[in-house]
């Protein structure tokens, strides 16, 4: 939550006290290559920390790293810009709607099947975020032209959806080929998607616009900080929830977030909703835990049918088991994406919760 409150303050509220110049921070790829650095360097801690230090070393081609960064980069400005043209309720929502890219790539790239479930609730999803937008205001407070704004930022949020979707299946197939833990993934993406944002920092010349908007703004300095500390810190708990309680919890625990992002922006930042806007929050994050239900229940009937079955069955259901949690466990060190705002339940693939199931 104060990932998602610190993004709208910096990206929608005016710098400047009494007497200084307001000026809106507008250098989203500045914000992208701290928060790049601060995941490297606390990869880099980790795998030392843990004596890893053969996961220090790459165990893929450069490009197939080069691949997964630049979609991520991507992906993440596209996020950050948008919030100059709509509203955060929308980008939070928006991010939801990435259940049909992820799905679709999903099923192009890595053959990945879904049930007629999974379809319905990306149907649902996608209803409530059309409902949001069609009965009230979306655009933001810094926007130029309400009208044309409003068309730009709902862009970038489609340019978001299919760069994500594209790099969730991309950092899926470099799982695939290669022996690799989460934590060597995110140091190598994190490390290439640091020099991208460098490079295009230098070639647009922001970079020295960048430095020296926050050396006249301290507080701005250090908002971005925090900001890259707490997705840091909160991909770290994301890790350890699978770890404890499984990527089910998770799901439901990043549902019930970006609900209470929603909130605390509304009362934070004084925006008014809608009724239409609100019941289609309320589809979209209906339809999330009902998600969330429907696999419970199916991890309840692997979990117990077999043993009504007998042991063909049983063995059968272990070996699904053992599949999924090995799946799992190579990626049980830091959440495979490279930004807390990019894990989401909607991209967890088959059998999420699999860490709940007994050993």
């Amino acid at each position: 939550m104060v990932y998602g409150i610190l993004q709208e303050r910096l990206m929608t509220i005016p710098f400047g006290g009494k007497g200084q110049q307001q000026e809106v921070f507008n250098y989203s790829l500045f914000l992208v290559l701290s928060n790049r650095l601060t995941a490297c360097a606390v990869s880099v801690l980790l795998l030392t920390y843990d004596g890893s230090y053969h996961e220090l070393r790459p165990v893929a081609p450069a490009w197939s790293y080069l691949g997964v960064s630049a979609s991520n980069v991507l992906a993440t400005t596209c996020q950050y810009e948008a919030l100059k043209h709509v509203s955060f309720s929308i980008q939070t929502l928006g991010k939801c709607g990435k259940m049909f890219p992820v799905m679709l790539w999903g099923t192009l790239m890595v053959g990945r099947r879904y049930t007629a479930s999974d379809w319905v609730v990306a149907l649902m999803v996608t209803t409530g975020c059309s409902l949001f937008l069609s009965t009230g205001s979306v655009h933001s407070r810094v926007a130029d032209s309400a009208w044309h704004s409003s068309l730009y930022g709902l862009a970038l949020m489609l340019g978001y959806l299919v760069s994500d979707g594209f790099t969730s299946s991309l950092q899926d197939r470099l799982f695939k080929r290669h022996d690799m833990t989460a934590a060597h993934q995110v140091l190598y993406t994190t490390m290439y998607s640091s020099c991208i944002s460098v490079v295009g920092l230098v070639s647009s010349k922001q970079l020295p616009l960048a430095w020296a908007f926050v050396l006249r703004h301290p507080d701005a300095l250090v908002y971005v900080l925090v900001l890259s500390a707490a997705a840091t810190v909160s991909s770290i708990f994301i890790s350890h929830t699978i770890k404890t309680s499984g990527a089910l919890a998770l799901a439901t625990i990043l549902t019930t977030r970006q609900l209470l992002s929603i909130l605390a922006s509304n009362l934070a930042f004084g925006h008014h909703l809608s009724g239409g806007q609100w019941t289609g929050s309320s589809m979209v994050f209906g339809a999330l835990y009902y998600r969330g239900y429907v696999v419970r229940q199916e991890i309840v009937k692997v979990q117990y049918e077999p043993l009504q079955a007998g042991p063909p069955a049983v063995a059968a259901a272990c070996v699904t088991i053992t599949a999924a949690l090995a799946g799992e466990a190579k990626r049980a060190a830091l959440p495979p994406a490279t930004d807390v705002e990019n894990y989401h339940g909607a991209s967890l693939g088959p059998l999420p919760g699999a860490s709940t199931l007994p050993s």
